[in-house]
């Protein structure tokens, strides 16, 4: 990284902004549009998150989003997102799975670098006006990216995914959107899973990743697992713990048995997952699970980690149980 160019840049940025908050104090009066519009959605206003205090002047247009649950966020809060990370199976575009929405306000959206690594010139060439990640992610950038555009953190991503959405739209001026997509989400989650509970008897629904490294069951406190929790869907003993995940071998093959059993694959560079995924079924102990066996992307039921991943879950469910498919709000 050229830490020279990148501070000359960064530099530049915060020069053009004071100019034009300058130009904003200017011109601000009772008599200005802009600056009634700003007040009547309620900015500026300030935003507590893991790194502390952001004020934001006005309400955002030009989110950099460097975590993909927070791709989803912006996009369902009807906000353009104009940069992302690459992360595993996003790679140089947005995903289907995020819909019509990539078009409506992911139109813009250019990567910036890997989710390990972002490019600082890159962000600061597209001028956002929000950064938005999670400190597990990004802790030792916030100085740099937050010298950039107003930036928040959430603590981590992964189970608090709602409040993840609930923490961007306070930036963003969208809490009561936010709480509308969210109830609506929850509202076909639970009808989906009355429908599946109801046909096929409480049946309990198992979750198994296979992944570089040893294989995952899904417990409560992962996306999956609350997405399953939110259908009123029983797990198996194994799983049905508040707790992210349980890591076993291949001697343990039984835990992951479930009346359906959910299995993704994480499809990384060498190949490892479905190698993993390969010695499994081969097992004798998977013969008997394998009838049990469906499988699903793993890039909606696990990676995705937000609400357009969410209704793909539920799709899934849907299919898998011949029940009807949920209903999107429109």
């Amino acid at each position: 990284m050229r830490l020279p160019r990148i501070t000359a840049l960064l530099a530049a940025v915060l020069a053009t902004s004071a100019l034009a908050l300058t130009a904003c104090g200017a011109s601000g009066s009772d008599d200005d549009p802009a600056a009634a519009g700003a007040a009547g959605e309620g900015f500026p206003r300030t935003v507590e998150h893991a790194m502390g205090k952001t004020e934001i002047k006005s309400k955002p247009k030009r989110v950099v989003a460097l975590d993909t649950s927070y791709v989803d966020a912006t996009l369902i809060l009807d906000t353009p997102v104009v940069g992302y990370t690459d992360y595993r199976t996003i790679n140089g575009q947005l995903p289907d799975y995020l819909g019509d929405d990539r078009k409506t306000y992911g139109s813009e959206a250019e990567s910036v670098g890997t989710l390990a690594e972002p490019n600082l010139e890159k962000i600061a060439a597209l001028n956002p006006d929000l950064i938005v990640t999670a400190k597990v992610r990004h802790e030792k950038l916030y100085d740099q990216l937050a010298a950039i555009a107003p930036t928040i953190m959430s603590e981590t991503t992964g189970a608090t995914w709602k409040d993840n959405i609930r923490l961007e739209a306070k930036a963003l001026g969208a809490e009561d959107l936010a709480e509308k997509e969210i109830s609506a989400y929850e509202k076909a989650a639970k009808t989906t899973g009355d429908a599946i509970n109801a046909k096929a008897h409480n049946p309990t629904i198992s979750v198994v990743r296979f992944v570089d490294g040893p294989t995952r069951l899904y417990r409560n406190a992962s996306y999956s697992g609350i997405v399953l929790k939110d259908a009123g869907l029983k797990r198996p003993k194994s799983q049905d713990v508040d707790d992210f995940a349980l890591e076993i071998s291949p001697e343990r093959i039984k835990d992951a048995d479930a009346d359906a059993i959910f299995v993704t694959t994480y499809a990384d560079e060498k190949g490892l997952g479905a190698k993993t995924a390969a010695q499994f079924k081969a097992n004798p102990l998977w013969k008997p699970l394998a009838p049990k066996v469906h499988d699903v992307p793993d890039l909606t039921w696990m990676t995705a980690v937000g609400l357009q991943g969410a209704w793909a879950i539920l799709d899934d469910l849907a299919k898998t149980f011949d029940v009807p498919a949920p209903v999107r709000p429109s």
